[in-house]
């Protein structure tokens, strides 16, 4: 009996330690509470939202997970030691809101933090964690956004650990969106513990800038994307470097809405939208729902794009992707417009750190601008377009 209780055991710790398989095959796509709303968020809110998905097209396009940033609990556990939604703001409580996204046919999201006290001072995971996880069970919690304020000298890796766990011991299925902002290089750790892992700080809405808070600071789109090196070959299927939720609609140009799209499509990084959907321009939806961008995101391989050529104002990016396939962006880094001539016999494309290499002058490809939904012939002549300020030309390459 004491050799089948030691075997019990010990299946039950090795079922533990892994995270929820078979979840995050491709990056995740959802929505945000956060950067448009911090913490004035209620349920009649993410309702509407949920609507939107529907409504603008969105769940069609892929996206599903609905998820409530900080603020969505009172400032104080209950006399157990539980987490309370905060009544004024979620009066049906969580499980309610959670049938209701679910009804939509889309997944449900929520926050909390590896410290004693959320970012905004709510309560913490910090010594609750399997109560906790038991509660977003319940709850029917699909996704878990995870934050590292008020984390003291705790070591992140065994704090994540200690969620992971948790979150399986629960038995539901939870996505787990590691978010302790890169400072531990969670990209050599995490993909035994989460589905994603944020390898930078808090993102901004502005094109090529850092905004000071004191402590810390927001950094705009391409500070994000320059901010990390070398970390591409930890991303793929299950596991995925997280650049932070979008800021599309929230303020730049639409051309740089464009680029951002882009890029983070061809990053491999979630795509999570953070602005409001109930009153965002056609044009954001427009760059938001385009799905032969996000097929280039879903791409089944799930490889991270890199950086090809940085030339002249002008920035190359490719992406290998599925059948033999390429994803390239054309980004106009400069304030004016670009004409811009790329003649594919000078540029033999390859991926160092996969092996996949492509003689140009050997191998013809179909040209499929994905923003404009049109064919451009093939990489037998010239590739000539005007690119707009700080806009982006993104293109799809099929071997003929």
């Amino acid at each position: 009996m004491k050799k089948l209780a030691l075997i019990i055991c010990l299946l039950t710790l090795n079922s533990q330690a892994q995270k929820f398989e078979n979840l995050a095959k491709t990056p995740p796509l959802g929505w945000n509470s956060w950067n448009t709303f911090g913490t004035d968020i209620n349920e009649e809110l993410v309702k509407g939202i949920a609507d939107k998905f529907v409504e603008l097209g969105l769940k069609d396009a892929g996206y599903e997970y609905i998820v409530l940033d900080d603020g969505w609990m009172t400032k104080q556990r209950d006399k157990n030691g539980n987490l309370v939604p905060d009544p004024e703001k979620f009066p049906s409580g969580m499980k309610a809101l959670a049938d209701y996204i679910h009804s939509k046919g889309l997944k449900f999201g929520l926050y909390n933090c590896a410290g004693a006290t959320t970012c905004a001072g709510y309560p913490g995971s910090r010594g609750h964690e399997y109560q906790d996880a038991r509660a977003y069970a319940s709850w029917d919690v699909d996704y878990l956004k995870y934050d590292w304020c008020d984390s003291g000298k705790i070591n992140a890796e065994s704090a994540y650990i200690t969620m992971r766990d948790a979150l399986k011991s629960a038995g539901r299925p939870v996505v787990f969106s590691i978010c302790e902002w890169g400072d531990n290089e969670p990209w050599k750790w995490a993909k035994d513990i989460g589905h994603l892992w944020r390898v930078t700080g808090d993102i901004i809405n502005c094109w090529d800038c850092e905004v000071g808070h004191g402590s810390w600071s927001s950094s705009g789109i391409w500070k994000i994307i320059n901010m990390r090196k070398d970390i591409r070959k930890a991303a793929g299927p299950g596991g995925w470097n997280d650049y932070d939720m979008m800021e599309v609609g929230n303020g730049m140009t639409d051309a740089e809405d464009r680029s951002h799209f882009a890029m983070w499509s061809m990053l491999a990084s979630p795509l999570i939208m953070g602005n409001d959907l109930r009153s965002a321009p056609k044009e954001t939806i427009k760059t938001l729902s385009n799905k032969e961008v996000i097929a280039v995101n879903q791409d089944e391989l799930g490889i991270q794009g890199f950086r090809f050529t940085n030339e002249n104002n002008m920035e190359i990016w490719l992406k290998p992707l599925s059948n033999d396939a390429w994803a390239m962006t054309f980004i106009n880094m400069s304030d004016q417009p670009v004409d811009f001539n790329f003649d594919w016999n000078k540029h033999n494309i390859g991926d160092d750190v996969n092996n996949l290499y492509v003689d140009m002058k050997k191998t013809r490809f179909k040209i499929r601008d994905l923003f404009n939904h049109k064919d451009l012939g093939t990489t037998a002549k010239n590739l000539k377009t005007t690119i707009q300020a700080h806009d982006v030309v993104m293109v799809r390459l099929e071997k003929i």
